[in-house]
């Protein structure tokens, strides 16, 4: 009976977001909390444990991290959880027969730009060169040469937006036990490419993008190929090897997983200018919706919190005040100084205060009076994925024809949760600020009479050259036009 160990550190972070983000923004699992958490549910460790448990391996949680997207994580408190992290693998050296360590691959503290590589080489040094160890993550993820050399194996998503949460984990179980159990040996091969991409024909269902995700998984057929993706990255993690890359994994055959990265490498290619959001101007996206008979989702996804913004911008909204829209309006913000005042004064309560701009300053305060209408501070579940949101103090307010929604702590609009448990419908609203670069269809997509991609300043936007990135190797597209692409198949197998 095989005895596999889990454990995980997972969190996304925008690098241009200016807000740090603390230890609290986590949730941490300790031990058997990992399987009761998990046992039966929407996650990469839900499906592992299916896995695991129907090929009767003896299960060993450890320790685990999954915080909310945000800003950078204080160095301070990295440390600090990366120590347990390690701390909680030690009494497993010598008595373990492999590990599957569940990560995200864009984390980032302002001095340590490789968290996960950090990771999995102190993960090494515990457990052991002749233990192997299974990686998943996110096909945001920015998958590293340090992260190649110190884990056997890497799987990634196959689905934007994300639905294969239990597919992923049980991909990575299953071929954890092919290591442990047959002896394959891993052999691994990326090709890294220059590009960074954003839009719509990223959904993997209908974009160009799915052409490399059904490539990987035509791949994965045969026998001989243990793991394939593609990983897009997340653009707003501006660390030394963000790119687009293509990974292969293959039994004891290199040339095998070079040719299958190498193609999916160079038919992505071609479509990099494809591959970019279709924005439209603020002034002309607020102009078009007001034209509208509606309902209308203006997307900000340059405040994305689930891709790590601070979700403090008012940019959309403060357009519409200036041009003096005349619909109905739902938006989200994170103002904690709001939130507190409007449970100060409580509901029904009237006050004439300012919003936006509180966390970051390239938004500017609103005047407005507004009143009062609910107050609440309880956590709540997203509608399909297995996160809990923990808002803090949250406030809706309304001032004429805008109902906004206030929290105190930022919290992951990949749906419509946040509005739904404060009682509000987005169907009952003739225009709703989506803070999310893309949701599951039914969501929005597929009720509203149209979703407009909104160019807005913010922290995670798509007009990807207006970033500012400064670590990234250059050239890079779409900042540099003219990049050019030569490809470098990279090996990395820790069996030989």
């Amino acid at each position: 009976m095989p005895r596999i160990l889990l454990a995980g550190f997972m969190q996304e972070i925008s690098t241009f977001n200016p807000v740090e983000c603390h230890q609290d923004y986590f949730k941490i699992l300790r031990g058997d909390e990992i399987v009761t958490d998990n046992r039966g549910q929407n996650t990469e460790f839900g499906g592992a444990l299916q896995v695991l448990e129907s090929s009767d391996s003896e299960i060993v949680p450890t320790w685990f991290a999954g915080g909310d997207a945000a800003g950078p994580l204080a160095h301070a408190d990295f440390v600090r959880m990366a120590g347990e992290f390690v701390e909680s693998l030690k009494p497993h050296a010598g008595k373990i027969d492999g590990a599957y360590i569940r990560l995200h691959g864009s984390m980032g503290t302002p001095e340590e730009l490789d968290p996960e590589g950090f990771l999995l080489q102190e993960a090494q040094k515990v457990l052991g060169d002749d233990v192997p160890i299974v990686i998943s993550l996110d096909l945001h993820g920015v998958l590293t040469g340090r992260m190649m050399e110190h884990a056997d194996a890497v799987v990634s998503y196959h689905t934007y937006p994300h639905v294969d949460f239990v597919d992923t984990g049980s991909r990575a179980a299953k071929l954890l036990l092919r290591i442990v159990n047959d002896g394959v040996k891993p052999v691994g091969v990326r090709v890294r490419i220059p590009t960074l991409v954003r839009g719509n024909e990223l959904i993997t269902e209908t974009g160009l993008f799915g052409q490399q995700i059904r490539y990987a998984q035509e791949l994965q057929q045969n026998p001989s190929i243990l793991s394939a993706g593609f990983l897009i990255c997340n653009p707003f993690t501006d660390v030394p090897e963000l790119c687009s890359q293509a990974f292969v994994y293959a039994d004891a055959d290199a040339e095998l997983a070079e040719a299958g990265a190498l193609k999916m490498a160079n038919d992505f290619w071609p479509n990099r200018s494809k591959m970019q959001s279709g924005l439209i101007g603020l002034e002309d996206a607020v102009r078009q919706a007001a034209g509208m008979a509606g309902p209308v989702a203006l997307t900000d996804a340059a405040d994305a919190t689930s891709s790590g913004a601070s979700g403090n911008s008012n940019a959309i909204a403060g357009e519409m005040v200036r041009q003096d829209y005349p619909h109905t309006v739902l938006a989200p913000i994170c103002e904690p100084a709001l939130a507190a005042q409007a449970h100060e004064a409580g509901v029904g309560a009237r006050i004439t205060t300012s919003w936006g701009g509180d966390l970051d300053p390239r938004y500017t305060p609103i005047d407005m009076e507004f009143e009062v209408i609910s107050l609440s501070d309880a956590p709540f579940d997203l509608e399909t994925w297995v996160f809990k949101q923990n808002p803090g103090k949250t406030a809706v307010l309304k001032s004429d024809n805008y109902t906004i929604v206030v929290t105190e702590v930022p919290v992951m609009h990949v749906d419509r949760s946040l509005f739904l448990v404060n009682g509000l419908d987005p169907k009952d609203f003739h225009s709703t600020v989506v803070k999310s670069p893309h949701c599951e269809p039914q969501f929005y997509d597929e009720w509203v009479e149209a979703n407009l991609n909104v160019d807005a300043p913010g922290a995670t936007s798509a007009n990807l050259p207006s970033l500012g990135h400064t670590i990234c190797a250059r050239p890079m597209y779409p900042m540099e036009p003219e990049t050019t692409f030569s490809p470098e198949p990279e090996h990395f197998s820790r069996t030989g």
